[in-house]
């Protein structure tokens, strides 16, 4: 039988990072974890580079149905302490957009620094460890929970769970902290795809055409939440970052509103056009604007008729204006867990401390990072819920036994 203090499973971002501040502590703790090597989403995420945080973050940036449950940790373990952290590793970064950090030569550079940080404190990893058994031993001594782990025995007094969403299947993704939270009696916000691209309905796939066309555009979802940001067709549908935040507020069967023109007065301009140039048609206008295959199409699909200026009646422009700055998209759905890069939903915050990250019913039993029901925006929003919740998780601990 193998006896730690605490066992924390899953070596993802959350799970490193509360072995590593434990460890800083003087705990005794060991993490497992069902892969081949550590930091799977890490080494993938941000194309590569890790969007470690962002400059602004605030409880504004992420969604849960108790909203108030990411205020203290976030304010106890702040993107400022990660990034000096980064720096006392000397991990050249940038910001590339909207406070968005990435490292500037790969994301290998922050789990290397997880992984030298973990051995500085003595934290055990043991990897290919999935978790077959787990149950609580009651009066119990030291060690609360009893574990199988690829065919070792072990026990500790306290377990955290690590093991993130459904999301990236292919990364080791499974429902695992789920399960955990449900054998002991701790209810689940039912889990959905996040950050994901949105697929065409029947009728909308003409636009498949358009694959690898991006612009900028303005996107709202029908509870009001907008995002400014860049639009790409697919041959699947609407990706890029805007449809990505945008998909974190949209609910299956809802339309949202695209603005293709987001800095630009369509009906002013064209009002301009027509007073320079009476002839000009609407197409060379729009073309002007917008990318020249997106108008074609909208032609040889009828969506707008290519008038002279000076013959536009009220009823063709208001449909070039609706065409333009409020195209009612309504997705079939999204691309599901395979592309989304996080899961909504998760742990029932309402049964977790949102100090300590414990479950308010079973001593000992901690849950951190995507498992919960925290989902942030894209751009280094939800690996800053995964260091400060690891943070919150370990100190918890730790004043515990105090």
């Amino acid at each position: 039988m193998n006896y730690s203090e605490t066992i924390i499973i899953g070596a993802g971002a959350a799970g490193l990072f509360c072995a590593v501040q434990l460890g800083k502590l003087g705990r005794q703790v060991t993490v497992l974890d069902n892969g081949k090597k550590i930091g799977r989403k890490i080494l993938m995420s941000g194309g590569g580079f890790c969007n470690f945080t962002n400059l602004d973050i605030t409880p504004a940036h992420y969604l849960s149905q108790n909203p108030h449950f990411v205020k203290s940790a976030l304010a106890r373990y702040t993107n400022r302490d990660f990034i000096s952290l980064v720096e006392k590793y000397d991990i050249a970064y940038h910001e590339k957009e909207l406070g968005q950090l990435f490292c500037d030569e790969s994301a290998e550079n922050i789990v290397d620094m997880l992984q030298a940080e973990c051995h500085r404190y003595g934290v055990q990893i043991c990897l290919r460890s999935e978790v077959s058994k787990l149950h609580r031993i009651e009066d119990a001594e030291i060690g609360a929970f009893h574990l199988q782990a690829g065919g070792a025995h072990w026990q500790c007094k306290n377990l955290v769970i690590a093991t993130g969403g459904l999301s990236m299947p292919r990364l080791g993704a499974t429902p695992f902290g789920y399960q955990v939270a449900e054998q002991f009696g701790i209810p689940i916000v039912p889990p959905r795809a996040g950050l994901v691209p949105f697929t065409y309905r029947e009728t909308d796939k003409f636009l498949s055409v358009l694959a690898g066309i991006s612009l900028p555009i303005k996107v709202t979802a029908q509870c009001g939440q907008s995002f400014h940001n860049q639009l790409l067709f697919t041959h699947r549908g609407i990706s890029g970052p805007a449809p990505l935040q945008i998909s974190n507020y949209w609910q299956p069967n809802e339309s949202v509103i695209i603005d293709l023109l987001p800095t630009h007065h369509l009906e002013e301009e064209i009002k301009q056009a027509k007073q320079n140039s009476p002839k000009q048609t609407l197409k060379s206008v729009l073309t002007r604007l917008l990318p020249k295959k997106l108008v074609e199409l909208w032609l040889e699909q009828d969506m707008f008729k290519d008038e002279a200026l000076a013959n536009l009646s009220k009823a063709q422009l208001k449909n070039a204006l609706d065409l333009v700055h409020h195209w009612r998209f309504t997705p079939n759905g999204t691309e599901g867990y395979r592309t989304a890069e996080v899961t909504m939903g998760g742990v029932n915050t309402n049964y977790i401390s949102s100090k300590t990250m414990e479950s308010q019913t079973v001593k000992g039993l901690y849950f951190i990072g995507e498992v919960l029901d925290v989902t942030g925006w894209l751009g280094g929003y939800n690996f800053q819920w995964a260091w400060s919740s690891a943070y919150a998780c370990a100190t918890g601990i730790h004043a515990a036994d105090l």
